[in-house]
Order: C-alpha cells, then structure tokens, then sequence
C-alpha cells in the first residue's frame, strides 16, 4: 500500500474488522509492504488537490467528496482538501524501520502516517513530521533521527518496491494472504474474512 493512497486507509480499516472478527486472529502476522502511486513526485511537495485535477482532469472536490463519505462510513476524517502531496519513498523507509522493532511498532507507524496526511493535512516528506509519528508509536527519537538522515533501509525499499513490479502488482491496496492468494482493492470486510477463513482451512487440511 501506500500512505498517500485513499483506499489504502479504507482498506486498512476493512481488513481490520476482518481480522477482529477472525477466530484465528492472534496467529495472523501483518506486514506492511510498500508501494509509490507517484514514484516521480516531489519531496517538496504540493497541494494534493492540484495533484488530483491535474491527473483526472476535474474539480477535485468532485473525487475528494466521495472519497470522504466512504472513509467516514469506516471512522475515518478525510480532509484532503489540507493534504500536502509528497513523494512516499521516506515514510516507506521509516515503516520497514519500525518494522525492525516489531509489527506493533509498525502498524502504529501506518497509521500515523496514515492520519497525517489525511486528516491532519501533513506533509510526509518533513522529517520532524515523521520523527514525531515514530515517536509517538513508541521509537526512540535520536534512533529515528539519524534513521532518517541517513541512507539506511534505502535499499530494501527499492527491493522491494521491485518485488511487488515483478509480481504484478500494478495498483493497492493489495492484501497477499500466506503468500498464495492475493486480492486487489479496498474490499468489504466480509469478503476478507472469508479468504482469511478459507486459507485458514486449507492450510488445516494440509
């Protein structure tokens, strides 16, 4: 997935209640992988709704609106009228480095990323920012720091931004489940569930 991706966030949220509502739930490890919808973007950054116009060609109010009624339906505030778009490649770095702490750690890091830039109206690609988010999910601050000012984990990013190319995954959210069933799009919880539910079985019976 990635963190400026709308459907991404609702997604997160359905796969979520999926996952809350699946018996085997404490035995699922989730790892987040990452992908760029704009690999070119700035790491300056501009307003996302002229991000939007210039890529759809229309008023982005016009896409923003029922982005935003479909996040509220699953908790969430949308202002992206506020979001600053930037390039993604940094806070993909900093969610394999809270990764490195544990998959807690992690997923604290996605969503705070996550909220940021879609309801905070941040800006991903300021390193305070994202110091603070890290922080916040439980990362030592001067470890988060020279993290960031440093090349390291440059290169499992791109390892892996290759690996979801060579697999064929062209848009997210993509959950991959056990390594063998993949599925495309911000799908219904129910629907998870019963892919979570039916490898489960499968992986019993064998």
């Amino acid at each position: 997935s990635d963190v400026v991706c709308p459907w991404c966030y609702i997604g997160k949220r359905r796969f979520e209640k999926a996952l809350a509502a699946f018996p085997g739930a404490a035995d699922v490890e989730v790892v987040y992988r990452p992908f760029q919808l704009n690999p070119d973007a700035s790491e300056a950054g501009e307003p996302s709704a002229q991000v939007y116009e210039r890529k759809f060609g229309r008023p982005a109010q016009s896409i923003f609106a029922p982005l935003t009624e479909a996040a509220a339906a699953e908790g969430i505030t949308f202002r992206m009228d506020d979001a600053v778009a930037t390039n993604t490649f940094t806070a993909h770095r900093l969610i394999g480095f809270a990764g490195r702490h544990g998959r807690r750690e992690q997923s604290a890091v996605k969503e705070g990323l996550l909220a940021h830039y879609f309801t905070d109206g941040g800006h991903l690609g300021d390193h305070a920012a994202l110091t603070d988010i890290a922080v916040a999910a439980g990362l030592d601050r001067a470890e988060v720091t020279a993290f960031l000012a440093s090349q390291d984990g440059v290169e499992e990013v791109h390892a892996e931004l290759a690996e979801a190319a060579r697999l064929g995954i062209t848009s997210v959210p993509t959950f991959v489940f056990d390594g063998k069933t993949a599925v495309s799009g911000a799908q219904s919880p129910e629907l998870l569930l019963e892919v979570m539910t039916r490898i489960a079985a499968d992986t019993a019976t064998t």
